[in-house]
């Protein structure tokens, strides 16, 4: 193995231009940490917020990525032996420490989750953060197999197409979001039976006119902007998960009594629940629907480590349609 890697370094706080690829040193093993030679490594919007300077205990310069998989190299794990293919999520990745951006990252025993697989590594390295995102979301809400009527905002989102793909294997009637016309098809393929085109304005007439009574559940990858909004659509007795966040983290001026439809809940998900030991047997189930047919992964953009300016751009504009992937 040589001394040296490829990794994509973020300078600083900044536009993509931050990301620049140089050779660096591979990292040093050290106990209760190993090496893992990266595959592949989805991309996340959470990446372009920490680039442009919103994670403040980011120190830079730093490798990005908060998920990748790939194959043990060098392990300090019994359990995980050297050759292993294992995915990683979370954890700190690529914010207190390096993460999937580069050919090899040096990760702690206790995230890397154990996977097999005969799926091509673009594939496998759209799963992990999306997917389980996706699936802990699904149970939060509560809308597991059985049917049941699902909103999901941000439809076109890598978390959002894992949410059709799962809750149309499940048999939930889904209605989806989505800002521009041209991605109709792509959501009505991935299971949506309805599509809204949202212009940015409330939705209660739109969503009235499929459920007069409303979703009994809302996935709401957007956040902030439409939290709200999402709370007045959901049916009473319903549940509201905020997943995500591709309108900021916080909501200006909330007011829960006011804005919480009495008997409505509303709950959250965060992809850090499902890092490690606590993730490592929904990935293997998720896998293994992947492997079978049953869910659908969209995979927008395969990207070279060298473009990954690139596809911050492809991100950063809007561009995607589902998961981004870079293969180192």
């Amino acid at each position: 193995m040589s001394a040296t890697m490829r990794a994509a370094v973020c300078l600083g706080a900044g536009g993509p231009e931050m990301l620049e690829v140089r050779e660096v040193p591979v990292p040093a093993v050290r106990d209760g940490w190993s090496l893992v030679r990266v595959e592949g490594a989805g991309l996340n919007r959470s990446e372009l917020r920490t680039r442009q300077g919103h994670s403040p205990n980011v120190v830079f310069p730093r490798v990005l990525g908060i998920e990748c998989v790939g194959v043990v190299a060098v392990s300090t794990d019994p359990a995980l032996p050297e050759g292993t293919t294992v995915a990683a999520v979370m954890g700190e990745m690529g914010r207190e420490f390096d993460g999937g951006y580069a050919e090899f990252a040096l990760l702690p025993n206790a995230l890397l989750m154990p996977v097999a697989t005969t799926l091509p590594w673009d594939v496998l390295a759209a799963l992990p953060e999306t997917y389980l995102t996706a699936q802990g979301a699904l149970e939060a809400l509560g809308a597991g197999p059985g049917g049941g009527r699902l909103l999901v905002r941000g439809g076109t989102s890598s978390v959002g197409m894992a949410a059709l793909s799962i809750a149309s294997a499940h048999g939930l009637e889904i209605a989806a979001t989505t800002r521009q016309k041209g991605r109709i098809g792509a959501l009505t393929a991935a299971g949506a039976a309805h599509v809204l085109v949202d212009a940015g304005g409330p939705l209660a007439d739109d969503v009235r006119a499929i459920w007069p009574e409303g979703p009994d559940h809302v996935l709401d990858l957007v956040g902030a902007a439409t939290a709200a909004d999402s709370l007045s659509l959901v049916r009473r007795g319903g549940t509201v998960c905020v997943a995500g966040s591709l309108s900021g983290w916080a909501i200006p001026d909330f007011q829960p009594v006011a804005m919480i439809p009495s008997g409505t809940r509303l709950t959250a998900f965060h992809s850090d629940d499902l890092k490690g030991e606590a993730g490592a047997v929904l990935l293997q189930r998720i896998v293994r629907q992947v492997e079978a047919g049953v869910y659908r992964p969209n995979i927008d953009r395969v990207f070279s480590l060298a473009d990954v300016v690139a596809a911050h751009r492809h991100m950063e504009n809007d561009q995607a349609t589902g998961k981004v992937v870079m293969i180192p």
